[in-house]
């Protein structure tokens, strides 16, 4: 099982954030976003009972390397970061395209995962704009992660109400701002769908690289 799990470095919440020709500073307190901590989690665990591997993936300045490694330090097998000045200042439209142009560029991917938002901004939007940036489906503020059969299954709580919704593989699903709780997969891998890469949003090859590993 191949999963990639996006993940973003962002100023430290406990840090003093500020802007600066309205956009805010970035590369001064910057952390693996806390949500996408739990993405990093829940993908590791799925991972080590499936005998799987993790891709971090993440887009933004220089820094971010930082961010990846943090999630290699957390059990992600190897890290991807898209860098370009061009991309500064990117909205979540733009952002998707671009993280999903890189996912069409890594290959055969069985499981997207990503937190329920970066702690920068809080839109939440990211998530499903980058199910239909790939043309799957969005399960999204997931408790509980589990692949069987085929399928992906995640367990929420919205408001009082308790769902379980599924998909077939290979869907694109969020954490949320706890932990998941990922039961051990059952089948093997599922089947990614075939796809013509994307053209919208793809990056320059030189903006790809892999960070080293701390």
């Amino acid at each position: 099982m191949r999963i990639v799990v996006c993940i973003k470095h962002v100023p430290d919440v406990q840090s003093e954030r500020r802007l600066e020709d309205g956009r805010l500073v970035r590369g001064e307190e910057d952390v693996l976003n806390e949500l996408d901590e739990n993405a990093v989690e829940a993908a590791v665990t799925l991972a080590e009972e499936a005998d799987g591997e993790v891709i971090a993936l993440t887009m933004g300045p220089e820094d971010s390397e930082d961010g990846v490694r943090r999630a290699l330090q957390m059990g992600a097998d190897s890290g991807i970061v898209v860098a370009d000045d061009a991309l500064a200042g990117a909205d979540v439209v733009t952002t998707a395209r671009v993280l999903a142009a890189a996912i069409e560029r890594i290959g055969e991917v069985d499981l997207v995962v990503t937190g329920m938002a970066s702690l920068d901004a809080m839109t939440s939007m990211l998530p499903g704009a980058l199910a239909a940036a790939l043309h799957l489906p969005a399960l999204t503020l997931a408790n509980r992660l589990e692949v069987d059969g085929g399928a992906v299954t995640v367990t929420r709580t919205v408001g009082t109400v308790r769902e379980v919704v599924s998909a077939r593989c290979p869907p694109s699903s969020a954490s949320p701002t706890r932990p998941t709780s990922p039961a051990t997969p059952t089948s093997p891998p599922c089947e990614p769908r075939r796809r013509s890469p994307s053209t919208s949003g793809t990056p320059p090859s030189s903006a790809l690289r892999s960070p080293s590993r701390p």
